[in-house]
């Protein structure tokens, strides 16, 4: 996600003794991803984590999208499309998420760019105003992150429902044509009840930076923004999909944010800041670099990439 624009506790579990199978692989895991086994048999963080804001260098490395209409190039194939009207779900009739509810974000929109005016509006996050929305990034290539968000998130969607969850996108391309604005991103978490929600991004940093990330609120309270409630369980959730969606992709946590870990603490974003239910972002990775842009553009890569999302909510869900 590049930011022109915006969007954009409980008591931690006790660290479980370390047994011989995480002290054997230290022999033989390098650096991060031993740092990501021993995470996920711990069940998180046991200090305040690893996790702290952008660095200044990186953010002013993301660039921003070109003007004009997104280019469909770069897909190896087609985007996935999950019939049904934008925010609706018929969940199955049984599964391990019966009764579940889901709200997945796709960050920004595809028809944003001829909108202007309308997301370039400020609207209140609750530390302060920003723009409604924005256009996003996109690949070098042209390849747009709202057309990738979209598509992630119709895969995640398939996946959730045949587990019995019900899902509601806050939009689906076309439905609303633009937007909507971060505010109401909240909202329709909000007003859903929703178990978990998941804001879908790609990043547009520099060649170089590669890796994912997820954003987890700060605890937030200002204005019409309070986060202290879900800032404990919104960790969890970004916990266990980081971990999960290392293991689904074989992406590698950011190596310019977040120190190794993976997870981003911040206090700046709309769709955090207002969401009264648990709730992160996932920074899938880098459009700007070559060899990210490389797995972005798969629908192969973007499957697994919906994998590993599902199955952190998944483990989010059932404890």
């Amino acid at each position: 996600m590049s930011y022109v624009g915006p969007d954009f506790d409980p008591p931690r579990p006790r660290r479980p003794r370390r047994g011989p199978l995480t002290l054997a692989l230290a022999a033989l895991v390098p650096g991060a991803l031993l740092g990501w086994l021993v995470y996920e048999r711990a069940g998180g963080p046991d200090g305040s984590g690893g996790a702290g804001a952008a660095s200044p260098a990186a953010s002013s490395a993301r660039a921003s999208t070109p003007p004009g209409a997104p280019s469909g190039g770069g897909g190896s194939a087609p985007d996935a499309k999950t019939p049904g009207p934008a925010g609706s779900s018929a969940p199955a009739a049984s599964g391990a998420l019966k009764g579940k509810v889901v709200v997945i974000d796709p960050g920004h929109n595809p028809g944003n760019y001829r909108h202007p005016a309308e997301i370039n509006r400020q609207v209140d996050i609750g530390t302060n105003r920003k723009e409604c929305d924005t256009t996003g990034t996109s690949t070098n290539s042209g390849y747009a992150e709202a057309r990738f968000t979209l598509d992630v998130a119709h895969r995640l969607r398939a996946l959730l429902e045949r587990q019995g969850a019900t899902v509601r996108l806050t939009h689906d391309g076309d439905s609303p044509p633009w937007g909507p604005c971060v505010d109401e991103r909240a909202r329709i978490g909000n007003t859903a009840r929703a178990d978990a929600a998941v804001s879908i991004h790609a990043d547009g940093s520099a060649q170089g930076n590669r890796g994912f990330h997820v954003i987890l609120p700060a605890p937030v309270h200002a204005g019409g923004a309070d986060t202290r409630p879900v800032a404990g369980p919104s960790k969890d959730l970004g916990t266990r999909i980081a971990g999960r969606y290392l293991r689904s992709t074989g992406e590698q946590p950011s190596n310019y944010v977040g120190d190794g870990t993976g997870l981003v603490t911040r206090k700046d974003l709309g769709g955090l800041n207002l969401s009264t239910v648990p709730k992160v972002f996932i920074e899938c990775g880098n459009m700007r670099d070559s060899k990210d842009a490389a797995l972005l553009t798969s629908g192969a890569w973007r499957q697994k990439a919906a994998q590993g999302i599902s199955e952190g909510i998944v483990s989010f869900l059932r404890g």
